[in-house]
């Protein structure tokens, strides 16, 4: 399995399933499509695990720990085969400290777990993100978690938490994928030493036939998702991916044993558009006061952010 050392030493999986509507659609979902009505958790997991996927990104929002939880436990992967990550939603941060820490005792209660791997704020809530960060130091002093993370951090965002912190993130989970490269972005948080992770990397599957890819994929002789993998890889970003069907997740699970060339990263990396930006902009703007009482004001949601 592939993996890439973060700024405290620890090693964390390149690759890695994500869980979101894995049986449950969350109500403030922007889409009502469940990942496979006729597939249970259970049966999900189950093939993810025989696949070879022993990193699992969860969160609150997702609704379904308890069955992620029941799943992994039914596989009989030891613990410390798994890389487990959960994340604190936007209603719980803004509640406060004693919220997230809450949530976290929750989330292990339901994963069936002793500590996690990794725990996240989920979306840098304004006024709130701080006081969460913090909580989640002492949570790791206590060893319920092993590291914290960051999600959907823009550079001002990382650059507001900064001062306060004494424990530095070990990673910024955000979308990425060829459509939506916001290099700028990217390079900034590399420089400070703050690992990547890509949700979205292989664009919902919406790309698939996109006439750049399709080209690529039929030169390696791969899978549009392979390529689409591979592409993070090559950038040193970690990948989410996410399938209810088996073959779709060795496709995804597999993008090793080729190189993309020179030629295929600089197509790749040209495909993002001012349009896509936009939505992204659009997208950043709503979520950070989504599901909370600032959702109608707005309130504290940043003028300015760096968007490429």
């Amino acid at each position: 399995m592939l993996e890439i050392e973060l700024n405290d030493g620890s090693k964390h999986p390149m690759v890695g399933f994500g869980t979101y509507k894995v049986g449950f659609i969350p109500p403030s979902s922007s889409s009502t499509s469940v990942e496979d009505n006729n597939r249970s958790p259970m049966e999900i997991i189950k093939d993810a695990v025989d696949v070879g996927y022993r990193y699992f990104d969860c969160a609150e929002f997702y609704g379904n720990e308890k069955e992620i939880g029941e799943a992994l436990h039914a596989c009989n992967v030891s613990r410390e085969e798994l890389y487990l990550v959960s994340k604190a939603w936007t209603t719980t941060i803004y509640n406060g400290a004693e919220a997230v820490k809450a949530q976290v005792e929750q989330s292990l209660k339901d994963l069936q777990t002793e500590y996690l791997d990794l725990f996240l704020i989920h979306w840098p809530v304004p006024g709130k993100h701080i006081e969460a960060y913090l909580a989640l130091e002492e949570l790791v002093s206590a060893g319920k978690i092993r590291g914290i993370g960051l999600s959907n951090y823009t550079i001002e965002d990382y650059e507001e938490l900064k001062p306060h912190i004494s424990m530095k993130p070990l990673v910024n989970q955000m979308e990425i994928n060829p459509f939506l490269f916001r290099k700028n972005t990217i390079q900034y948080f590399q420089a400070e030493g703050i690992q990547l992770e890509a949700y979205r990397a292989l664009r919902q599957a919406k790309e698939m036939e996109n006439d750049v890819i399709a080209t690529i994929a039929k030169k390696h002789d791969k899978h549009s998702s392979q390529i689409l993998t591979r592409w993070c890889i090559q950038h040193n970003i970690i990948v989410l991916a996410k399938s209810s069907k088996k073959e779709r997740m060795e496709e995804n699970f597999n993008a090793d044993g080729f190189q993309l060339d020179e030629e295929d990263m600089t197509a790749l990396d040209g495909l993002t558009t001012d349009a896509n930006i936009a939505v992204y902009v659009d997208l950043y703007k709503k979520c950070v006061v989504r599901d909370t009482p600032l959702q109608s004001s707005g309130e504290g949601i940043k003028d300015t952010i760096t968007t490429n």
